[in-house]
């Protein structure tokens, strides 16, 4: 791969405050390259982004690309957009940050990266814990930001990196990964593979990009297919809740609402009783994923439960972020149906007289693709409020909207704005009801309003 970092010395991220954005700038922020941005929307990632001394524009202007001599962008970015129009005038080199994010894992020798439809923050999250915690020196690069490393992304010393590998339009295929970690393969992104057969045939290919290991769910069906299509000669181990895995787990016991304990075996084994402090079964299963591939990595048994005991999730994974007149407000990523079953679900086994579900539906191919199985995993909750949905890099061509999806589930009241959720729940909220909000664009905010509007403030647990 043709190494485009070597010489450049001014790099200017168009959408610098993205989610895939802002752990890249970390790095290469860390490597020494003095950097620019822009961005249209005030968030706090762009402040934090501030904070590293980085210089922001908000709002995207021909001008802003004065001086660079590479511009990275986000997929996120539209054609006519004038920044991006002027820097592919420019002369100047001009990439897509999925380009630029492989390029950074082929300078590492053993980049390990996580994929699957679900759980890869978390599961991404709690492995970069255990590597600290076993003393390694590690390059990270996660969806989420997390306490830990200070952000979404860290710069080390050492040859390992630690990455989260999106498929969306197939970004993970342009990665490096020595080791893979597959933890489900599901339903998503429709608008791009058109069939499960062709999603599956992206993960077989990201299977043939690895080098030494894949680490896999060994009781996923989809994830099981994809591998055995693969042509890849490495090591193959499985991981998984049934006993005939590789590694496995045993003897689950719930402590607390946020406090899990579990049997790590391998190969009949017992390594070491485990505990984390996230809630739901599917984070035992997340938990499993990353110490199966930190031994495989070398780590010491005894950095797992190092690591994973002071791991309280990812920023926006079940965050707590208040607790207030008796009511307890958690905001999480959540924006598939899969997802979303799972998150109230396990709500719903918390002890709360009620659990509220303040939902932002995200992108309009994938509520009107999914949805019915929106509605009926919504409806697992007391309540249902729908803000409008958050196009993102989409035009409402689907002519769908958050109506739609709210006429399918009883009870649920429509609003237009992250604010009107907030003021709805407020006015209706009673103490010892749990109020999630959950989605990938910007609905964070109405947790932090809500906790505003019931005289709290924001507390971030975690």
């Amino acid at each position: 791969m043709e190494d485009f970092l070597t010489g450049k010395k001014h790099i200017h991220f168009i959408g610098i405050g993205g989610s895939g954005m802002y752990p890249l700038a970390q790095i290469l922020h860390g490597q020494g390259f003095y950097l620019t941005g822009s961005d249209n929307n005030e968030t706090e990632t762009l402040q934090l982004v501030r904070n590293m001394g980085i210089p922001v524009y908000l709002g995207q202007r021909a001008e802003n690309i004065e001086g660079a001599d590479l511009i990275v962008h986000t997929a996120a970015i539209m054609a006519d957009n004038p920044e991006l129009i002027a820097a592919k005038a420019s002369g100047v080199p001009v990439i897509e940050r999925s380009v630029l994010l492989g390029l950074i894992t082929s300078r590492y020798s053993n980049a390990v990266c996580v994929c699957g439809t679900h759980g890869k923050t978390t599961a991404t999250s709690m492995l970069t814990h255990i590597f600290l915690a076993d003393g390694i020196d590690l390059t990270a690069v996660i969806g989420g930001k997390l306490k830990a490393i200070h952000g979404s992304g860290i710069c080390g010393k050492s040859e390992t990196m630690v990455c989260e590998a999106c498929e969306f339009v197939d970004t993970f295929l342009k990665l490096y990964p020595d080791t893979s970690v597959i933890l489900n393969i599901d339903c998503d992104h429709l608008d791009y593979f058109k069939t499960m057969d062709n999603l599956r045939l992206s993960f077989t290919k990201f299977c043939n990009l690895t080098t030494e290991r894949l680490v896999y769910n060994g009781d996923d069906e989809n994830t099981l297919i994809a591998v055995n299509n693969s042509d890849f000669k490495g090591s193959r181990v499985t991981f998984g809740l049934s006993h005939s895995n590789d590694y496995y787990v045993d003897n689950v016991q719930q402590i607390s609402d946020f406090h899990t304990q579990f049997d790590l075996y391998h190969r009949g084994e017992k390594v070491d009783r485990i505990s984390i402090h996230v809630p739901g079964a599917h984070n035992v299963l997340n938990a499993l994923a990353a110490c199966a591939t930190a031994l495989e990595n070398g780590c010491k048994k005894e950095s797992l439960n190092k690591g994973l005991s002071d791991f309280f999730g990812a920023v926006r994974r079940f965050e707590r972020i208040a607790e207030v007149g008796g009511i307890t407000i958690v905001d999480d990523y959540a924006h598939h149906p899969t997802e979303v079953k799972t998150l109230l679900e396990t709500a719903k086994k918390m002890n709360f007289r009620r659990v509220w579900a303040l939902h932002q539906p995200f992108t309009y191919s994938r509520t009107a693709t999914l949805l019915d199985e929106f509605a009926e995993a919504l409806s697992i909750a007391d309540k249902v409020v729908l803000t409008e949905i958050m196009g993102s890099r989409e035009k409402n061509t689907y002519n769908i909207y958050s109506k739609d999806l709210g006429a399918k589930i009883d009870g649920a009241v429509c609003v237009d704005t992250c604010d009107d959720a907030a003021q709805y729940v407020s006015e209706n909220v009673q103490e010892g009801d749990l109020v999630i909000t959950f989605g990938c664009g910007d609905v964070y905010k109405a947790a932090y309003k809500l906790t505003e509007l019931l005289g709290g403030t924001v507390q971030h647990f975690s």
